[in-house]
């Protein structure tokens, strides 16, 4: 009996071993995630979208490109101008002259612009029907109309980043009736008011009032921000021209 029945425990063991040795050797299952498609999201509502909401979608995403690149160029005009500043407060005003400080500008800026202008008033007031202005007058004209040009040309964008800071919530608000209205219309024919049917459609809706926000507010946060630094650049750029027509009126350095 005891032969038998070590010879039963050798057998099962045997078993054990063959099968560890088997499920060993064989190869891992492969685990695949199954990718869950969004039915209620952006591309769904761009796929189901009628004409009205596409060029509404298509429409707030032009303002969003132009609001964007508008910013990210201001921000370079500016960045510049107060290089160009640092660069005058360094090399025009210990220049033998006007006219030599003048060189020492960079070319195309708005400091050399003003001193070109300034420059240009006091060269062509002798002679002229502007001898019936005096001196002072004209060249403080000539330079209040340069700075006025680096105002507007700072100024440049500014009204579309308002614009669209002030429009797009509506359109995407505009978007948003659109589509409830379509959904409603689409339960209506249906006869069918179950969560599934008004969660879908409404939801989509409602993302045009998100990409609207969306777009407005760095539109009127780069606005104030743009308006904020336009306003320290023109307090150096009056600066510096009210120190040249100084310089220009006193004659000297």
């Amino acid at each position: 009996m005891s032969v038998n029945n070590t010879l039963r425990l050798a057998t099962t063991a045997a078993l054990l071993v063959a099968a560890g040795s088997a499920a060993a050797q064989a190869p891992a299952a492969e685990v695949t995630k199954e990718s869950v498609v969004n039915p209620y999201g952006l591309e769904a509502m761009w796929a189901q979208g009628d004409a009205v909401a596409k060029i509404t979608l298509v429409i707030m995403i032009i303002m969003s490109i132009g609001s964007w690149y508008i910013i990210f160029t201001k921000l370079w005009e500016q960045q510049k101008l107060y290089k160009a500043a640092d660069k005058a407060v360094e090399t025009f005003w210990t220049a033998g002259s006007v006219k030599d400080g003048m060189a020492t500008l960079e070319e195309g800026s708005a400091f050399r612009y003003i001193a070109e202008q300034a420059i240009k008033a006091d060269d062509h007031h002798e002679g002229t029907l502007t001898e019936q202005i005096d001196r002072h007058t004209w060249i403080g004209m000539s330079v209040e109309r340069a700075v006025g040009s680096v105002n507007s040309r700072l100024q440049d964008g500014l009204a579309f980043l308002a614009t669209v800071g002030s429009t797009s919530p509506f359109v995407g608000l505009f978007g948003t009736v659109w589509g409830i209205y379509h959904a409603l219309t689409a339960i209506g024919i249906s006869g069918q008011a179950s969560i599934d049917k008004v969660a879908g459609p409404v939801g989509e809706a409602l993302i045009m009032t998100a990409i609207g926000l969306a777009v407005a507010v760095p539109a009127v946060m780069g606005y104030n921000w743009l308006i904020r630094r336009n306003k320290g650049a023109m307090e150096r750029v009056r600066a510096f021209s009210g120190d040249l027509h100084n310089v220009l009126l006193a004659g000297k350095k």
